[in-house]
């Protein structure tokens, strides 16, 4: 025996009020899981009377600084990385940006021996600093591949202080 055509059409709009609903929470906890990550979506920063440019990050969960930032004016996320020599990024993210390869070589790594290409980065950007032709290795398999290892030919030209949760870094004039 079929429905009516009144009661069919109720049970369609209870059932697409249910995907709407699960739609709209699933998009609301990826945003707050993402601000969880990557909690310098937009970093604070001030530039002081004497010119001295400070950018303040706070600690993620894991206990990492990762922000938004850019490369060449193009959005990125960094991981800051002590531990890294150079800024450090994917193959894909490099052929994302237009970036040129050059002078291929080995290093060791974290991960073992890979094969490494290195670039000069024209502009890099962290909230209210910006560094200009900072040297920068790509690297093919580097995960995730979206991200950014905001290594020391970036740091080693500003100061760092941290307190407690939160980094900061320093561009003097």
């Amino acid at each position: 025996m079929e429905s009516p055509p009144g009661k069919r059409l109720g049970k369609g709009m209870t059932v697409g009020a249910w995907v709407l609903l699960l739609a709209l929470l699933t998009l609301f906890f990826s945003r707050v899981l993402e601000e969880r990550q990557n909690p310098n979506r937009q970093p604070t920063g001030s530039v002081s009377a004497q010119g001295v440019r400070e950018v303040e990050l706070q600690r993620n969960p894991q206990g990492h600084y990762v922000a938004t930032g850019a490369i060449n004016g193009r959005p990125v996320t960094f991981l800051v990385d002590t531990g890294a020599t150079d800024v450090a990024l994917s193959e894909k993210l490099a052929r994302r940006l237009g970036l040129e390869k050059r002078g291929g070589a080995f290093s060791h790594t974290a991960n073992g021996v890979v094969a490494v290409w290195q670039t000069v980065l024209d502009r890099v950007s962290l909230g209210v600093i910006e560094l200009r032709n900072v040297r920068a290795s790509i690297l093919p398999d580097l995960k995730p591949a979206d991200q950014v290892l905001l290594g020391m030919s970036f740091l080693k030209q500003l100061e760092m202080v941290q307190k407690g949760d939160t980094l900061i870094l320093r561009q003097m004039p």
